[in-house]
């Protein structure tokens, strides 16, 4: 054997037992530390572009955003409930008039504030919704008594707001919900940033329960009486501790009609996809073909959190046992 055919066979034997090594490195590695407790939130999805924000409505929404992923975490980090987890964290959405929800909620075709929000909780699947309802000061609150305190999942308008009453939930005059940068949006009918507003959580506790809400405005100038996909379970909000927590944001009928919360859930369950691939397949390669924008948050019991969105921005941020807070508002981030 001449000694360049030697050397050419050393060498390949040896690449293939590095390759050998190599592969069985990557198949003992240690995956990823499952965290204790992990929490996700957004305030919206929609055209939000940096030359748009002024710097200093930038650092507004990025504190808020911080704010409330903290609240949220304090009580998942001292043993809490991720239920109570999303509902603490969306109360600090709700009475910031920077998000179209609660407080900030934009204006109807009539110039009523018109609010949605619903609550799921995913180890027993029960859950709550109320739509269209003008004096709960706290539409989240509101869901979350529906679930826990009668048999059903739905309740609108008035009937809502009469039960909201009933269970000692704080009721405002309509003027409570008034801010005037969403009347002058609404006057101007122009503003993109407030069409597809919407804040959420989702929420995994230190028991491995998930739970995700949601609360909104609606659309500017909607239509009197429309509901968008925010209070439908399994379209704006889903909950199973056997696969993830859902909560989206953007153009509810294409939600509605795509039933995406629960399509990820289901892409997992039955396709066995992670929740990283299941969110992009609903969300790039089944919504954003047919013009449906927004995007969606979410995680699954180990803990994996998704913030997956087709539009320009979405605020959002997340936070875990493991790993640092993350702020993001604008694609790029």
């Amino acid at each position: 054997m001449n000694k360049p055919f030697l050397s050419t066979a050393i060498i390949l034997i040896a690449a293939v037992l590095f390759s050998c090594s190599s592969n069985q490195q990557e198949k003992t590695a240690t995956p990823p530390e499952k965290p204790a407790w992990a929490i996700v939130i957004h305030g919206g999805a929609g055209t939000i572009k940096k030359e748009s924000m002024t710097p200093e409505k930038d650092s507004l929404y990025r504190a808020k955003l911080a704010e409330a992923l903290l609240i949220g975490s304090e009580i998942l980090k001292n043993g809490g409930t991720s239920m109570d987890a999303v509902e603490q964290t969306i109360h600090v959405l709700e009475e910031s008039p920077l998000f179209n929800a609660g407080r900030g909620s934009v204006f109807n075709e009539r110039g009523q504030n018109e609010m949605d929000a619903a609550i799921m909780n995913g180890q027993t699947h029960a859950a709550g919704a109320v739509v269209n309802v003008h004096t709960i000061k706290s539409p989240i609150s509101a869901a979350r008594a529906v679930m826990e305190k009668s048999e059903h999942v739905m309740l609108t308008g008035e009937g809502a707001e009469l039960f909201a009453e009933k269970q000692g939930l704080e009721i405002v005059k309509p003027e409570y919900f008034f801010d005037q940068n969403r009347w002058d949006s609404f006057i101007k009918a122009k503003d993109k940033l407030d069409k597809h507003g919407t804040v959420g959580c989702v929420a995994l506790d230190q028991n491995g329960n998930i739970a995700a809400g949601t609360s909104t405005g609606g659309m500017t100038m909607k239509m009197y009486g429309r509901v968008g996909d925010v209070p439908v379970i399994g379209a704006g909000t889903y909950a199973d501790n056997a696969t993830c927590g859902i909560s989206a944001t953007g153009h509810g009928e294409f939600f509605i009609r795509n039933v995406v919360a629960y399509d990820v859930a289901a892409l997992m369950k039955y396709k066995g996809l992670s929740i990283e691939e299941a969110a992009n397949e609903v969300i790039m390669n089944k919504l954003l073909p047919i013009g449906g924008s927004g995007g969606i948050i979410g995680l699954d019991a180990n803990g994996n959190i998704i913030m997956t969105f087709n539009s320009e921005g979405m605020f959002r941020g997340k936070l875990s046992s493991n790993s640092e807070m993350v702020i993001g508002i604008y694609k790029e981030e």
